[in-house]
């Protein structure tokens, strides 16, 4: 049973597949000219899960078709992983397999990569962790020079920290982030700097303050504070919202305000329906005319976030959803019209497709 085809030679027709695909579903809305930005067409991809599978004293890493579950593919490499993982993926698989202690009962590795070199490694288990895998994990952590986080049903032992630090150049600023295992982070480091250049080239000259929902770790946020007054960002998650203050700090980042709330709950306060303590000491009335950027999940926005963006003049939208973006846009266009679009290939040799849109009021 084949693993899918990653070939370079295809790459270029595909991309060109989605992106005519995208312009003729939004056609009807206006969008012309569309900018297609393209990934790398292999090691894209800065996060990798894999089951491990067991044969005797062989361990092999396995993906598996979801028509045949129960047959492994097993594999020594992955094409689509990042140079990083690909290199050592067979180095840390041998080391776990001379260690009865590391690999009885290890049911898969999680891998999180950065540009920048980092290497996070989490081993799930099917059994308690005890002292003797911490001694052994710490053996070949420094070994192989990565980190490593140990996880079992109710147990999580982080051996140095449950985090990578990003680091690349995005229009002359060195940027960081902290990504946090279990959290949600770009998977195409490449693709996801594409989409932070074309996200600063639309705001670039608007001036102004920012309010951002959904803003995650501060992947757009840190890229974009330098171009408005004052940005007022959202989130839900505790451990993102930890992650971007970090964020803020390491990039000395100082006009940027983060309240730990859902988009619905924001626009409870902005509209002055419901007033809530996170926001005490903010006065909301510098973002009642702001610019409104959203990176929404894939369920796109909802009906309250969309009553709430009609009341801004300038939308930046960046959806992993093309038809919940569709139906957004749809529900927009009595007020906003589309000014920009672009794609970005997150996932090449599938049918997803990352886009990006600018609205403006009519």
């Amino acid at each position: 049973m084949p693993l899918p085809i990653y070939d370079p030679a295809t790459y270029p027709a595909l991309l060109a597949g989605k992106l005519a695909h995208f312009e003729q579903t939004f056609a009807p809305l206006g969008v012309a000219n569309t900018v297609a930005h393209a990934s790398t067409p292999l090691h894209y991809r800065l996060r990798a899960e894999f089951r491990i599978w067991h044969d005797g004293d062989r361990l092999d890493y396995a993906m598996f078709d979801p028509e045949d579950p129960k047959v492994p593919i097993t594999l020594d490499t992955f094409p689509p992983a990042a140079e990083s993982i690909c290199a050592l993926m067979p180095r840390l698989r041998d080391r776990l397999a001379t260690s009865e202690t590391l690999r009885r009962r290890l049911f898969q590795a999680d891998f999180l990569a950065t540009l920048s070199g980092d290497m996070l490694v989490t081993l799930i288990y099917h059994r308690t962790l005890d002292e003797g895998w911490e001694i052994a994990a710490r053996e070949m952590a420094a070994e192989l020079g990565i980190r490593v986080i140990g996880r079992s049903r109710g147990q999580k032992l982080v051996l140095d920290r449950d985090w990578v630090l990003e680091e690349f150049e995005l229009n002359g600023r060195q940027l960081r982030y902290k990504q946090v295992e279990g959290s949600f982070t770009q998977p195409n480091g490449g693709v996801n700097r594409q989409m932070l250049g074309w996200a600063c080239q639309q705001a670039a000259g608007i001036g102004g303050n920012l309010v951002e929902l959904y803003c995650g770790n501060g992947n757009f946020t840190i890229a974009l504070a330098p171009l408005f007054d004052q940005v007022l960002a959202t989130e839900v998650s505790k451990s993102s919202v930890h992650a971007a203050q970090f964020n803020l700090e390491a990039n000395n980042v100082g006009n940027v305000a983060i309240v730990r709330m859902s988009s619905e709950e924001f626009s409870d306060a902005l509209a002055g329906r419901e007033e809530f303590t996170r926001l005490k000491d903010i006065d909301l009335e510098p973002f009642r005319h702001a610019t409104l950027f959203v990176d929404p999940p894939r369920s796109g926005l909802d009906a309250v976030t969309l009553e709430l963006a009609r009341g801004f003049d300038r939308i930046l939208y960046i959806s992993c959803n093309q038809q919940t973006l569709l139906e957004n846009v749809t529900a927009l266009q009595d007020t906003h019209q589309i000014a920009a679009s672009a794609v970005f290939d997150q996932f090449p040799y599938t049918h997803h497709l990352e886009c990006g849109l600018l609205l403006t009021r009519r």
